[in-house]
């Protein structure tokens, strides 16, 4: 297989932590010159100093906050005056917990600016030299609540389902240009995220962390949960030449919890 991303070039969202930095370090393993995206200027320099570079490498660092974004556009534009990008990963920490009855208007407004506001800039900003370029990989790290939604995560829910759609449509108008645009569907991961989730469980149960913990793997088939390498080593693989006739798909690596095919 052509797993080879040298001189291609990948911008990765959301990448000083957990999903985000674990895909962009298996794309510079792979050869990518890779720009870490993130709002933490400290994390993503340091972040930035781990990736590997022996294949003759630049690696880089933007910051903006996806909470505002219109910021996020400013500090695209000015970036891509010298910059253009092979590989877009649309990667951001998801809502937080919590049934959607309940929800405030304002946190769907919130979270609908995260992710697919953020993600459409994201994208309309790197797809002209996609296409351009003839090649061109769009990964969405979003959730298998597109598939089944998740009990309890009713805002992320309702986000991750439209980043879904959206993402399937883009595949459609842009296969013809050498573009693929395809989902990663991370199930229950040892990142922060998972982390907080069980606390704000155990805590509104009553119920030790270690007992939310063990009822969560206890529904997964492969009885553990995910590290966010093996999510990485799937969203890396989408971004290959290899990889150049699968598009506008999800790809669940939840280690076979999701209930549908």
């Amino acid at each position: 297989m052509d797993l080879n991303l040298k001189g291609k070039s990948a911008l990765v969202a959301g990448s000083t932590q957990g999903i985000g930095r674990a895909i962009a370090t298996e794309l510079a393993n792979l050869g990518a010159s890779v720009t870490l995206l993130a709002r933490n200027e400290q994390m993503l320099k340091e972040v930035k100093e781990t990736l590997f570079h022996a294949s003759g490498q630049t690696h880089q660092l933007l910051v903006a906050d996806f909470a505002k974004p219109n910021e996020l556009k400013s500090v695209l534009d000015q970036h891509l005056k010298k910059n253009q990008y092979h590989i877009l990963v649309n990667n951001t920490g998801g809502p937080p917990a919590g049934q959607a009855i309940d929800a405030d208007i304002e946190a769907f407004r919130i979270a609908f600016n995260q992710h697919l506001i953020c993600n459409q800039l994201l994208a309309q900003a790197t797809v002209p030299f996609m296409k351009e370029a003839k090649y061109g990989r769009i990964i969405n790290v979003i959730s298998t609540s597109v598939k089944s939604p998740i009990p309890g995560l009713g805002v992320s829910n309702t986000i991750r389902g439209a980043v879904g759609n959206w993402s399937k449509t883009l595949a459609n108008e842009l296969g013809p240009f050498g573009i693929t645009v395809n989902n990663i569907l991370p199930g229950a991961t040892a990142t922060q995220r998972l982390t907080n989730i069980i606390e704000n469980k155990a805590k509104k149960t009553g119920q030790p962390i270690e007992q939310v913990e063990e009822a969560m793997k206890g529904e997964i088939p492969a009885r553990r949960f995910a590290s966010p390498e093996e999510v990485a080593a799937a969203a890396a693989f989408l971004a290959t030449p290899s990889a150049s006739y699968i598009n506008g798909i999800n790809v669940p690596v939840d280690g076979g919890r999701t209930p549908s095919l």
